[in-house]
């Protein structure tokens, strides 16, 4: 009788299992994106915010620093030439400094138990923080729309297809998904969603403007101008510039002679891809041992 006793405890206690393989996966990780989504709709001041920074970007590049910077190739003072500079880099900063928000949410529901009661349920182990960077993808994408438009009206133009257009900004997304699980890591290693934000901003300011976002690298000290062209960042600002048409033919596409600068599309795709490799893995492996 004991024994049975002791065996019916043990069943009651047991953390339920995971199900299934990829197909399971997938579907976990859809609910938890869906979950967030709901909450991202339900909370509309999170999506505006997120908005206001890139939009005083603009406004402020183009119509306080735009004068006064020189876009190689270009006449002097060709202030239409800067705006077709400026907007692959704006999209760029856009979608990586989505990367706080990230992990500001993760942290947010590690600190309410959230993830807890997640661990509690027979799921992938994967999938709550898949569901989450899928969901900041979306609002990421919106808001992205969104700047678009105001982009249009400040005088931005694309000069290729529709296609390449799509490309660009598909490359875009892609960079944006891959630093949210640069800060998933960091909203699972830190405590407070506060420490989050701040630690999911202080290293991208760096990567941001040491880059050929918002204004051209040849006017570097010569080692910023090799870390400029190294950057990941850059080579997805590039690559949305070649695919927008938003390049003067006559202007160098490296000053170092880079090889992500002579071949952003791939370079782009290389980078996003590497670190999406490394930090999911290391995500995953920070959520297991953080809720075991």
């Amino acid at each position: 009788m004991s024994t049975v006793t002791e065996a019916a405890g043990d069943a009651g206690i047991r953390t339920p299992q995971a199900r299934g393989g990829f197909s399971r996966s997938v579907r976990d990780s859809l609910v938890v994106a869906r979950r967030n989504l709901i909450r991202m709709i339900r909370i509309p001041e999170v999506v505006i915010f997120g908005l206001i920074q890139p939009i005083m970007f603009v406004v402020l590049f183009t119509y306080v620093f735009g004068g006064s910077i020189n876009v190689p190739g270009a006449p002097p003072g060709d202030d239409q030439a800067y705006h077709e500079f400026l907007m692959a880099g704006i999209f760029a900063q856009t979608v990586t400094f989505a990367t706080a928000g990230a992990g500001a949410g993760i942290a947010d529901d590690m600190h309410k138990g959230l993830i807890d009661r997640f661990r509690s349920l027979p799921m992938s182990r994967g999938a709550v923080l898949t569901g989450r960077t899928l969901a900041d993808l979306v609002q990421t994408a919106l808001t992205l729309v969104v700047l678009a438009v105001v982009a249009l009206l400040i005088g931005w133009r694309s000069h290729e297809n529709l296609v390449e257009v799509l490309a660009g900004f598909a490359l875009l997304l892609l960079l944006g998904y891959a630093f949210s699980w640069i800060g998933a890591l960091i909203g699972l290693t830190v405590r407070t969603p506060e420490a989050a934000t701040s630690g999911g901003l202080i290293w991208l300011f760096p990567l941001t403007f040491i880059s050929n976002a918002f204004v051209p690298v040849n006017g570097m000290p010569s080692f910023l101008q090799h870390v400029a062209e190294w950057n990941p960042f850059s080579a997805t600002v590039a690559a949305a510039r070649q695919l927008f048409g938003n390049t003067i033919d006559k202007a160098p596409t490296s000053v170092t002679g880079a090889w992500p600068m002579d071949h952003p599309v791939l370079a782009s795709v290389i980078w996003s891809v590497l670190i999406i490799a490394v930090f999911r893995t290391l995500a995953v492996r920070k959520y297991r041992s953080a809720t075991a």
